[in-house]
Formats: C-alpha cells, sequence, structure tokens
C-alpha cells in the first residue's frame, strides 16, 4: 500500500499470500491475546469510528495493490453484454415461471416480469454510475463503502456473497434435474439417497458438485477465457429461446388469455417479488469493471444493454408459455418442456432442456467470477482475511477467492433440496439494491467539507422521508388484503420528500463520466420499488436475513471490526506526543495522542452524522 506524503513516498509492503497466521490475522490487534483483549474492550469506540468514517473513491482504487498483481484489462462492452445476459437468463425463466403462472399471476406473469423488470433496471443505472466512477472488483461492497461507511457496506457485502453462494447451489442443483430430462430420466436417478440426515439434506447430488468443479477451473485459468465460453453458452441459449418463442407462438392459443388475472393485483406483485430471482447476477458484471478496458463506455452500454434484453425476452416467454396452455395446466417444475409436450411437440422438449443446461452453464460461470472479486475487494479492505485478496500473478485471476466461494457452494449443492434454497433467494438482494439507490443520492447530494450543515441535514431529513414512507407502503402491503386508505398517506409523503430532495437540497457532486439521469427521481423510485417487494416475500425469509445477519454482526464485532480498523489506522510511530494516522489510501493526517486517538474517534468533518 503506497501512500503519499509531502515531496515523498513510502510503501509498505505486505507479505506474500501463503498459509501462516499473517496472512489471515496480520492485523495489530491479533498479534497477541493480550492486544486481541484490549481490542475487545474498545469494541464500542471502534464500531462508531467506523460507522461514521467513509472511504475515498482514490482509496478504493488504491486498495487493489493489496492483492499483489493487477487484474488484466481484457473487457469490452460486447463482452459485458454477454456476461450480463449469461448471468441473469438462467433458471429463474426455466425454473420459476412455470410456478408463479400456475399458483400467483397466472398469464398477468408477463406484468410480473415488467415489475421486477422496471425494478432492476432502475439499480442498474444505479450500478452503473458507480461502476464507471469506482471501477474496482468490489461491487455494492465498495461503493457502500466510499458512501454509507465500512459497516453498512460490510452487512450488505455479506448478505450479497450468501445470495451468490445459495442462487450458485440452486442452480447447480437444476442443472441435475434439466439434465435428467435431456437423458429422459427422472431427477432422482442421479442423486445419492443418504438415510440418515435430516428431510431436505437427505438427496446428495454429486453432478452438481461436478458441474461447480468446471466452473470453478474455468473462472481460475482465465477470466477472458471465462467471457468465451459464456460468448458460446449465451448464443446457444438465445437460439434456443428464439426456437422457444416462434415454435411456441405457432402453437399459441388466446382462449387461454381469457382469465388474464386470475389472483388480481396482489398476485402480480407477489409473483414479482419471488420473480425477481429472474433478474439476481447483474451485479455481478460490476464487479468486472477493474477487468474492463474502457469503463466509461463499456460498462453503460453492457449493463444497461444487457438488461433491457433480457426483461424483453423474459416477458416474450411469458406470453409465450400462456398462450401454449391454460395457466392451469402449466407445469410447474418444467414449464416449457411440458408445454411442448402438451401441444404434441414431444421432441422439442429436449431442446428446451439443452437451452435451460445452457444458460445455467452461464449463470454459474459468472456468478463464479462475480462472487470471486466481491469475496477478493472485502478482503483487501481486511474485513475478511487479506489471503482471500491474492491474484495470480500468470491468471490474472482471484484464485483463492474463487476456490473458496465455489466450495462452499458445491458443500450446499450437494446437500440442500432446490425448494430450501429457492427459499432463501431475493431478500436479501432487492436489501442491497434499495442500499445503493441510497447511496448514490448521498453521492450526489452530500460532499464531506463541502455541504453546509444545513443542507446535510435536509437530506437526512428527505431521505428518511423516502425510505420511512416506502417501508410504511410495503407494511401496509403485506398485513391488509384490500385497504387503501394508508396508501393515501404513505405514497404523498415519498412523493413530496422527492420533490423537496429535487428542489431544496444542491447537487453536491455531478458524475465525472457518466451519471444517472433524472435524480433524484430514479434512485428514490428504485428505493420504493425494491421496499414495496419486500413487503411481498414471505415471513420465513425474514427470520433467515435476521440470522445469517447476526452471523455476520457476531463476525464483524469480533474480527472484521478489528482487522479493518487497524487496517484505516496503522500508526507510523511516535513524535512529540503525537499519531501520525494513515486512512487507507489517503494522505496521513495529524490527530492528538491519548485515548481519543488511540480509540479512533473519527473526526467531524470527514463523517456524515
Amino acid at each position: 500500500m503506497g501512500v503519499e506524503n509531502g515531496g515523498g513516498s513510502e510503501i509498505t509492503k505486505r507479505r506474500g499470500c501463503s498459509c501462516t497466521k499473517d496472512d489471515f490475522l496480520p492485523e495489530e490487534s491479533f498479534k497477541s491475546w493480550g492486544n486481541y483483549v484490549n481490542a475487545v474492550k474498545h469494541i464500542p469506540d471502534r464500531l462508531v469510528d467506523r460507522v461514521l468514517s467513509r472511504s475515498k473513491d482514490l482509496a478504493e482504487l488504491q486498495v487493489k495493490t493489496r492483492s499483489e498483481h493487477e487484474m488484466k484489462k481484457t473487457l469490452s462492452w460486447w463482452d459485458l453484454i454477454w456476461f450480463g445476459m449469461g448471468a441473469v437468463i438462467g433458471a429463474g425463466i426455466f425454473v420459476l415461471t412455470g410456478q408463479e403462472a400456475r399458483y400467483g399471476a397466472g398469464p398477468a406473469i408477463v406484468l410480473s416480469y415488467a415489475v421486477s423488470g422496471v425494478s432492476a433496471l432502475l439499480s442498474v443505472f444505479c450500478y452503473t454510475e458507480f461502476a464507471v466512477e469506482i471501477p474496482v472488483a468490489g461491487g455494492s461492497f465498495a461503493y457502500l463503502r466510499v458512501e454509507l461507511g465500512d459497516f453498512m457496506a460490510f452487512i450488505a457485502a455479506g448478505n450479497i456473497l450468501l445470495e451468490y453462494v445459495i442462487g450458485g447451489a440452486a442452480v447447480a442443483r437444476s442443472w441435475t434435474a434439466y439434465f435428467a430430462t435431456l437423458c429422459n430420466k427422472d431427477a432422482a436417478d442421479f442423486r445419492i439417497p443418504a438415510h440418515g440426515l435430516e428431510e431436505g439434506y437427505n438427496e446428495l447430488d454429486p453432478i452438481a458438485v461436478g458441474v461447480i468443479a468446471i466452473i470453478c477451473v474455468i473462472a481460475v485459468l482465465s477470466t477472458k477465457g471465462s467471457s468465451r465460453l459464456n460468448y458460446i453458452a449465451s448464443i446457444v441459449h438465445i437460439v434456443v429461446i428464439i426456437f422457444i418463442i416462434i415454435c411456441g407462438f405457432m402453437k399459441a392459443d388466446t382462449k387461454n388469455y381469457s382469465n388474464f388475472t386470475p389472483n388480481g393485483v396482489r398476485g402480480i406483485f407477489k409473483s414479482s417479488a419471488v420473480l425477481f430471482f429472474a433478474y439476481v447476477g447483474f451485479d455481478a458484471v460490476s464487479t468486472m469493471a477493474e477487468e474492463t478496458k474502457n469503463p466509461a463506455k463499456d460498462i453503460p452500454i453492457g449493463l444497461v444493454g444487457s438488461m433491457v434484453i433480457t426483461t424483453a425476452l423474459y416477458c416474450i416467454l411469458a406470453v409465450t408459455l400462456c398462450l401454449m396452455q391454460p395457466f392451469e395446466s402449466i407445469d410447474p417444475d418444467a414449464p416449457f418442456s411440458k408445454a411442448f409436450e402438451a401441444v404434441g411437440w414431444g421432441w422439442a422438449q429436449y431442446v428446451v432442456a439443452a437451452g435451460a443446461l445452457k444458460g445455467m452453464t452461464s449463470v454459474l460461470l459468472v456468478g463464479a467470477v462475480g462472487q470471486a472479486r466481491y469475496l477478493t475487494h472485502i478482503a483487501r479492505t481486511h474485513m475478511l482475511p487479506p489471503w482471500f485478496a491474492k491474484v495470480h500473478p500468470k491468471t490474472g485471476t482471484p484464485i483463492n477467492a474463487t476456490i473458496v466461494m465455489l466450495a462452499a457452494t458445491a458443500v450446499i449443492a450437494f446437500f440442500t433440496k432446490l425448494d430450501i434454497l429457492a427459499n432463501l433467494l431475493s431478500i436479501s438482494t432487492l436489501f442491497i439494491f434499495s442500499l445503493v439507490a441510497v447511496a448514490l443520492l448521498v453521492r450526489r447530494y452530500y460532499v464531506s467539507d463541502q455541504t453546509t450543515k444545513e443542507n446535510r441535514n435536509k437530506l437526512i431529513i428527505f431521505l428518511l422521508l423516502i425510505i420511512g414512507s416506502s417501508i410504511a407502503t410495503a407494511a401496509y402491503w403485506g398485513v391488509s388484503k384490500n385497504g387503501w386508505v394508508a396508501y393515501c398517506i404513505t405514497v404523498p409523503i415519498w412523493l413530496l420528500a422527492t420533490i423537496g430532495l429535487w428542489l431544496f437540497v444542491p447537487h453536491a457532486r455531478d458524475p465525472k463520466l457518466w451519471g444517472v439521469p433524472l435524480v433524484p427521481w430514479l434512485p428514490s423510485a428504485s428505493i420504493a420499488i425494491n421496499i414495496f417487494l419486500l413487503g411481498s416475500i414471505d415471513k420465513d425469509s425474514f427470520i433467515r436475513f435476521s440470522v445469517w445477519t447476526a452471523v455476520l454482526l457476531l463476525y464483524y464485532f469480533f474480527f472484521g471490526l478489528h482487522a479493518s480498523y487497524d487496517t484505516a489506522k496503522e500508526y507510523e510511530g511516535i513524535q512529540d506526543g503525537t499519531w501520525r494516522k494513515i486512512e487507507e489510501g489517503n494522505v496521513p493526517s495529524v490527530i492528538k495522542s491519548g485515548i481519543d486517538a488511540e480509540e479512533g474517534r473519527s473526526d467531524p468533518a470527514t463523517s456524515i452524522a
């Protein structure tokens, strides 16, 4: 880590990553048990420091040096479009469409996909501005660290990593099921029963593990190689999707659209929350900004272009399916294959199965690339052991992070049934996307040392009103079946708060290269829609979300907090009663010695309070 200081520069080089204690816990707080006990005693002070301190764009760019080697810049906008479609178009459309068409929205599932697509597209805009301005592998973790601080960034990152692992395991299990269809077998024929294990975890899936292992090798060897394989798989997948659309419309019957909304508006939005899983994955593309040749041009085209194409394909596929069969007859497990069989084209189910396999392979590959880069950037900040941040000098890929993340995915996929995995998805992603939209508003309207206290306070008030009214709307939607009175209060509050932010708080910063249009309207709408969809998710998902968040907090309080604190506050010795403090990537500042400095209390000028 290099730090400039006046006319000279001083570079602190860390040891290469091997397998010693210092590769996992090299920070001062872990040098001895005495140091650790002392660090634990000061958890409250350190937590306040990390909650209030915010990183900077330059700091996030400079932490790349902690990986020893740079990632190779090999990707263009064309690669990113195919990565985007490969990351998104997979198990969601082939697994969840039948379930939600039959039991949820009915033929109106096309509207459910449209609502989820709009929500995802608004989030794409927010991600794109951050990815262009801060082109690093950390994705939403880096963006939230800059605008909302270390603590919120870590909680968000922990949940997005969970979504990647669980989502990858779910796709791998689905891969086995579609492979069985292609072989004209039942999925159970390829799984090993383990009668001594609990129900839901007793059908062992070695094929899922094998597929993940192959994906791991490809992802470790080369990002460009991964891009080429994804490119080929995505082309085959798109060809199969076009086949489904054309042949499906040839067998369409408009009578099947006679009962368009069997479960009303509530059924549409309830399905939208579930179908959001079908859009999960595009954020993996933002983690590839560090490997993009021209981020300012390539990332906007790649991210926005892939999402528009994906949403259009989803809506057309949903219409095709519901025109082929009455929604009551749609198979919830293999909807497209069974639909072709029902109209007398049994041979087409094999084409559909092959296309689904190609799509899920792309999802696994892009997910492997994305999740490893998230983990790499988190490890660069030392919130997780720096061993995970190692980039291989020859392949230019984060080898340790890739292997560990995919090993975790393989273990879960080996034991856990698809329905259990599916119930763990969506809530964390909607939570993350809402935070990224909040972070974008903070970025545009607040700059430390420049924004006046009055404007800062107005920003906080309007943000609280936007978030609070959105939560109230979602909560009322979740508990009230037919009421509407509360919407007459909560929706106008959201509208007036957004107008207030637009009219009464001046922009503190404009994007240098590419920016979200119609700020604050698009980010505010993203917050509202994402939170509203959260109101349609079942209670069990919130319980799982809470349990995982509690696990993250325990790790953060006893390990991550102290490691990141020590990294951010590296002292270079004592001179005349003062400590010289180095913030990550920033010019050292001098603060008074004593307990305040030692416990790392933030300078109010660099904190958002």
